[in-house]
């Protein structure tokens, strides 16, 4: 039964194979013989007395796609591409018309539209640095999380803070052996430095007691300054004699009676005390009531930082000798120097004459 060849009317030879050659000389299979282009390949190869080895080395193509291509096993041959230049190939090899082949072979193989296959055989080489690369990057990530892990288990197994709690007393008072002061609560803010003492006006008090002359409450107002002067007040406004003794009117802090500087500072109202050294060590620091006294060590350099100067008396050698002059005073500027007799001169004797 004659078969459907299409528009292909039959495989010739090429104009150019030397017909004298007698491998050539053969007369070739009519193409309604064949039943497709592999049939029609492999009678013509037979013809030649050629082997499937015999081609392959010819053609440089794999003797197992030269016989799938003879048998037209087209799912053991690469991409359509390749298996057309097989064909192509396989035809040159054989003297036959090449295109004429491959027109043959499309009509018997029509064109799916399926995707490219690579030819069996072929290795995909792939740069080696990107596994390194990719390794690396693997590293450093695991790495990181194990670091967050370490952490968070340090975190969790150490004990919480301990937050001391807040001291009964607000006192901070150094110890007696001039050591470092141990600190307790914040001292609270001394009522001075917030409520101001209302203004009063100067002579009003002489000005009433006098039933209201100003003239008279200006002389007695100068009378009793000059009586007071005379009398040894230091400060008429504040009521301090010089050379009174020290009376203790409340706690007496600081170091013990023997071991002090012979400065003993006194207020006579609530106000705020703190004792530095030279080097802004803290040696003392209160807040003060009325009548309460500080008896200051030996430690040479040390400053007295008070709330308000006018309320501090000082004491030397057990006898009132002034207030404080200021919010900072040096301790040691507090203490009069020793009183240097004048040097005895003795009479030269007479020279004879």
């Amino acid at each position: 039964m004659a078969r459907d060849m299409a528009n292909v009317g039959r495989l010739h030879l090429v104009a150019d194979v030397d017909t004298d050659d007698a491998s050539f000389a053969v007369v070739q299979p009519p193409p309604e013989e064949a039943a497709d282009i592999g049939a029609a390949l492999k009678a013509a190869r037979e013809a030649r007395n050629l082997s499937l080895q015999d081609v392959a080395e010819a053609t440089r193509i794999r003797q197992s796609y030269v016989e799938a291509l003879e048998a037209m096993r087209l799912e053991d041959l690469p991409s359509r591409p390749f298996t057309i230049g097989y064909v192509r190939a396989y035809a040159g090899v054989l003297g036959l018309d090449a295109e004429a082949a491959v027109a043959r072979f499309k009509t018997d193989a029509p064109d799916d539209g399926g995707e490219l296959r690579a030819p069996v055989g072929v290795r995909r080489e792939r740069d080696p640095r990107l596994a390194l690369i990719f390794a690396g990057g693997l590293l450093v990530v695991g790495a990181i999380l194990l670091w967050n892990v370490a952490q968070r288990a340090i975190a969790k197994d150490q004990p919480p803070a301990q937050i001391a709690p807040q001291a009964a007393s607000t006192q901070v008072q150094a110890h007696a052996n001039n050591s470092a002061v141990a600190l307790g609560a914040p001292l609270p803010a001394p009522v001075e430095s917030t409520t101001p003492e209302p203004y009063k006006t100067p002579g009003l008090d002489d000005a009433a007691a006098n039933g209201g002359s100003v003239d008279a409450a200006k002389a007695a107002a100068k009378a009793r300054a000059e009586a007071e002067a005379k009398s040894g007040l230091v400060d008429p406004a504040q009521k301090v004699q010089v050379g009174a003794p020290f009376k203790p009117k409340g706690a007496v802090l600081g170091v013990a009676p023997g071991e002090g500087s012979g400065v003993v500072l006194q207020t006579r109202k609530a106000a705020t005390l703190v004792v530095r050294g030279g080097d802004g060590q803290v040696y003392f620091a209160r807040a003060l009531a009325a009548g309460e006294a500080y008896r200051a060590p030996r430690t040479p350099g040390l400053i007295a930082d008070v709330s308000d100067p006018a309320v501090f008396d000082v004491y030397v050698g057990g006898a009132l000798v002034s207030h404080l002059p200021a919010n900072q005073t040096a301790l040691s500027k507090l203490i009069p120097p020793p009183k240097v007799a004048p040097p005895v001169t003795q009479a030269a004797p007479a020279t004879p004459q």
